[in-house]
């Protein structure tokens, strides 16, 4: 038996689980307050009470720290890599502390990780992170010299629902093609080929299908128009795009289930907003399918918008012609970064060096 302590770290919330090989032990989500985090200059100077917060949460649940022979967290905004589990070396500390990428709490899942590992002496990692980068070249091309398409997505979803669904289709992920769309707050679809993301919307920059709290790709004219009208500053165009776009720009609220309700209630608008949502999926799905020359696998749906049957069932009536179309609500990310760890432990994949 192989214990492995997972964390995966938000903006206000760090969510922590412990495995014995693939069998769930304990979960639980440690939410932090706006003035607890407040008080933190940096992101980077949250990591000493983020691993206090889990050591006490682990503490009041009986699981001693001794017991632990591995430590594993969501990777955040390095340098780009190719999908894999990875050891925490220093090089990765010191550009996940500065954000080499950018600053978002997911750079604090190595950190954490290596500061609990560091005094058991055992190994920390990090797994399919945040800036994993598998496209193909033809896929970086924008159509403006200097400004190139980039990776920033959800692999770690994405690449295990992707495992999941090859095992059920009797083979590997290393062996299919899948488009996989993960349906969150922020939404990615990616043409998955014989284990690599070789295309993606850059989801965290708000590209692609507009999402719950993303605006989504946007008519260049009109966004050109708004930059340069002198209402706004970058900032506040920034927000728009990312964090206020979308279902929140459109309908007050960034809670689908919220919407759903509305919908039910007879509230038309909802429903169109909410119908247009899984229109532009579904493109984005079918652009995919072209990537991959139509030879697909399978559709997988993913994420919390996957429990609404009703949104997935707009989706699935404009791409189901494409291939078989397989539902996988929630997200798998927890389990994915104990499995990422066992694969190595356990010799089926080699631990990737970060340089």
């Amino acid at each position: 038996m192989f214990r492995i302590l997972t964390i995966n770290t938000g903006s206000t919330s760090t969510k922590i689980s412990v495995f014995d090989d693939e069998n769930e032990v304990f979960t639980e989500v440690i939410r932090h307050s706006n003035e607890e985090i407040g008080r933190f200059k940096t992101i980077y100077g949250q990591y000493e009470f983020r691993r206090d917060m889990i050591a006490k949460t682990l503490e009041e649940q009986g699981i001693d720290l001794k017991t632990l022979d591995a430590v594993a967290g969501r990777g955040g905004n390095m340098k780009p890599v190719v999908g894999g589990t990875y050891v925490v070396n220093d090089l990765m500390l010191e550009d996940l502390k500065v954000g080499v990428m950018g600053q978002h709490a997911s750079n604090l899942g190595g950190i954490v990780a290596h500061v609990i590992a560091s005094p058991l002496n055992i190994k920390s990692y990090v797994v399919d992170p945040v800036i994993v980068d598998e496209l193909e070249a033809l896929a970086r091309l924008s159509g403006l010299p200097g400004i190139n398409r980039k990776s920033k997505d959800h692999p770690l979803n994405q690449k295990a629902t992707a495992r999941i669904a090859a095992k059920e289709l009797g083979s590997t992920y290393e062996q299919l093609n899948f488009i996989v769309a993960h349906m969150g707050g922020g939404i990615s679809v990616g043409a998955h080929k014989k284990g690599k993301i070789v295309d993606v919307n850059n989801s965290l920059d708000g590209d692609g299908p507009y999402t719950p709290e993303r605006a989504g790709s946007l008519p260049t004219g009109a966004l050109i128009d708004m930059c340069f009208s002198g209402q706004f500053t970058e900032q506040e165009v920034r927000k728009k795009i990312v964090g206020s776009g979308g279902l929140v720009a459109y309908l007050g609220t960034n809670d689908g289930r919220e919407v759903a309700n509305r919908i039910k209630a007879g509230d038309e608008k909802a429903r169109h907003i909410f119908e247009g949502m899984a229109y532009q999926i579904a493109k984005e799905i079918g652009s995919c399918s072209a990537v991959l020359k139509g030879d697909v696998d399978a559709i997988i749906l993913t994420g919390g918008l996957a429990y609404d049957k009703t949104f997935v069932g707009w989706i699935k009536e404009r791409v189901d012609f494409i291939a078989k179309v397989m539902v996988f609500p929630g997200e798998q990310e927890m389990i994915a970064l104990a499995q990422g760890v066992l694969r190595v432990v356990n010799g089926h994949e080699e631990a990737k060096i970060y340089s």
